[in-house]
């Protein structure tokens, strides 16, 4: 999951990015309204977790600004704003949710978790496909039944294509989810994590789209030809 986090305070921002990191979510850090939209355009996010006390305006503002453009990207807003007024406000101005400061980290977990379910039209926790399923919030992975161990970062690009079955991704769409704008990616690094992908799970799990990207393959393919990783 990508994550698109709008927060004035730098050091809140950086507990929510270094506590979102060890669920395997990637959160990207803007402090501006300015930056907000600059990163929309550019970062291909799955959910934005909003504060609305920006330095250059109100976010509830930009929010307006979005659902204006028919942008559909689930908004969490999170804020120190806790009267009935403004919960009120916020939902009915186009949030998908509203979580007060303080607040615990794995409520936000889950309340992420939930946005990137209903986005996707799923009623349950668990991601299944074919034989394969996925519980994000424990990080598990099962084919067939038996428990499969992927690095890190293949289990992001896996969740990736569960959470979008049928949807074709393109290499950008891909890394925005795997990487933070800061880190430093090898060139070949997404055909590397998709190789092994495809050996240890089947060569069928993700299909080449020519000229477009990649998608998630069909479910009968997955598990054929896969290999044990060493």
């Amino acid at each position: 999951m990508h994550v698109l986090l709008i927060e004035d305070d730098d050091l809140v921002a950086s507990g929510i990015q270094a506590g979102l990191a060890d669920y395997d979510i990637v959160a990207n850090h803007v402090a501006t309204l300015a930056s907000a939209r600059a990163a929309m355009r550019t970062l291909s996010s799955d959910v934005v977790v909003l504060d609305l006390g920006l330095p250059d305006g109100d976010g509830m503002n930009l929010l307006a600004e979005w659902r204006a453009a028919e942008v559909a990207t689930p908004v969490l807003i999170l804020t120190a704003r806790d009267a009935v007024s403004d919960r009120v406000a916020g939902l009915r101005g186009g949030a998908d949710d509203y979580l007060l400061k303080p607040f615990d980290l794995d409520e936000l977990v889950a309340r992420l978790q939930a946005l990137l379910r209903r986005a996707a039209g799923r009623s349950r926790a668990l991601i299944e496909h074919g034989p394969l399923c996925l519980d994000p919030l424990a990080r598990r992975l099962t084919l067939d039944g038996n428990e499969i161990s992927l690095p890190r970062r293949e289990l992001m690009l896996l969740e990736v294509f569960l959470q979008s079955p049928g949807s074709v991704l393109s290499a950008d769409q891909l890394k925005d989810r795997l990487y933070g704008m800061n880190d430093e990616v090898e060139s070949n690094a997404l055909n590397v994590h998709i190789h092994f992908l495809r050996r240890k799970l089947g060569s069928g799990v993700i299909d080449t789209v020519r000229g477009l990207g990649y998608r998630l393959g069909g479910s009968k393919a997955i598990g054929v030809d896969a290999k044990s990783a060493e």
